[in-house]
């Protein structure tokens, strides 16, 4: 490891150990769930991203691993002597067994029949908790208490969260040292050429159902997390929002990079976080980002970055400032204008504004400090110019930024002065 990515790593240590205690019981508790929706995106990514096995179940572990911890602490409340912070080692093992399992089913098929069966085995627990009461609670679902154990009382929120640092950065390590042994490379293999590793002598379906095993140990793990934070969960932990979600966070971040799915992760856990507080179209807002980066930047946010990184030698950066900024201006142009009109949507088509419309009280809405009159058509018209201003400047800039990265204009400006050399 290079000294620069060692200090990188050491800031960032240092900074999520320190800074949570000066944060309010909300900034901790959302920083709990980051620190889990990272483990999970990225046991995720080891099985999609590596072993190209896109999975639409994983929902299916992550619970099964939050009812395995959920019934501990309930044994641990009747008496048994278990450390709370060792509670997510239930999750890990339950989802071992469950990812033995249906990974040995479902790694029979391959491509979009794998991502079938995972579907439909992921749905087998949701049908079953809510009618399955001894396991999984029904539809209330199953809660418990954190006991005190090791001289800590897990009472407080900041405990939680150092339990699920912990478990989080030894996880993420332990996956980081797994793609640099010999089986990791037979993972990656297995993504690349199946066929090729078969004709090498390997089982490439009990090496598929290990990774799927292991995959799916380290979602339980995350999902007992959930459970010890919570402490409760019921079937909706098992649906096909949460197994869609970590999907979102793998793309947005980057399945190509090992660390890509904790950028998407704590990105889109945080933008829920704020995004939530302030408007009930979050979810659309969530929806429009990952269709623009699969749009636009298919390798996720990792990868520009890293393609910033790999190029940042030879990228004119002084000429490419620019464009940069004219870029952002339209996009901020596009994004307020998307904003303004999703906004007065909510408003007008809310059960409150419509009873009052039905009425005829069309009163004006209060959006962004102002007043507007959803009747008159500027209200609207206005923000979809500055839209259309946003697009308009975004596709003009976007062949000039292009020359800059291939370094055509400096193959125009060589052509431009050769004839002037020339005649001298």
């Amino acid at each position: 490891m290079s000294g620069k990515k060692l200090f990188l790593g050491l800031l960032a240590a240092v900074l999520l150990v320190a800074v949570p205690p000066f944060l309010g019981l909300g900034w901790q508790n959302a920083l709990t769930n980051v620190l889990i929706a990272a483990l999970f995106a990225t046991a995720f990514n080891l099985l999609m991203g590596q072993g190209g096995m896109l999975s639409f179940g994983h929902a299916a572990y992550y619970g099964i691993g939050a009812f395995a911890v959920l019934h501990l602490m309930r044994a641990v409340e009747g008496g048994l002597p278990f450390p709370t912070a060792l509670l997510p080692l239930a999750g890990g093992l339950a989802g071992l067994v469950a990812g033995l399992g249906a990974g040995y089913f479902a790694t029979l098929r391959t491509g979009v029949y794998f991502a079938l069966v995972t579907l439909a085995l992921a749905e087998l627990p949701h049908a079953l908790a809510p009618h399955w009461e001894g396991v999984f609670g029904g539809e209330s679902g199953l809660s418990s208490m954190r006991m005190p154990s090791m001289g800590l009382d897990f009472g407080s929120s900041l405990q939680v969260y150092y339990v699920a640092l912990g478990w989080t950065v030894v996880c993420v390590a332990l996956l980081y040292a797994y793609t640099r042994t010999p089986f990791g490379r037979l993972t990656l293999a297995l993504r690349d050429n199946e066929q090729r590793v078969r004709f090498m002598g390997f089982d490439a379906h009990a090496a598929k159902t290990l990774v799927f095993g292991v995959s799916a140990m380290m979602t339980g793990i995350a999902g007992g997390l959930l459970a010890l934070s919570s402490e409760t969960a019921n079937y909706n932990i098992f649906s096909s929002h949460v197994s869609a979600q970590v999907v979102l966070h793998v793309f947005v971040g980057g399945s190509g990079l090992f660390f890509g799915p904790v950028i998407g992760a704590t990105v889109l856990t945080l933008f829920s976080f704020l995004a939530s507080e302030m408007t009930r179209a979050w979810l659309l807002y969530q929806g429009i980002i990952f269709t623009l980066i699969m749009l636009y930047a298919p390798t996720g946010i990792a990868g520009v970055v890293q393609a910033h990184i790999a190029a940042r030698h030879r990228l004119p950066w002084g000429r490419l400032a620019g464009p940069y900024a004219v870029a952002a201006i339209g996009g901020l142009l596009a994004a307020a204008g998307t904003v303004f009109v999703v906004q007065m949507a909510e408003h007008v088509f809310s059960q409150t504004y419509r009873a009052a419309a039905a009425q005829g009280r069309w009163g004006d809405v209060a959006l962004f400090g102002l007043t507007w009159a959803p009747h008159n058509p500027a209200t609207w018209l206005a923000p979809l110019a500055v839209f259309a201003l946003g697009i308009v400047i975004l596709r003009r800039v976007r062949a000039p930024i292009a020359r800059l990265w291939h370094g055509g204009e400096d193959e125009a400006d060589t052509a431009a002065s050769q004839p002037a050399h020339g005649a001298a």
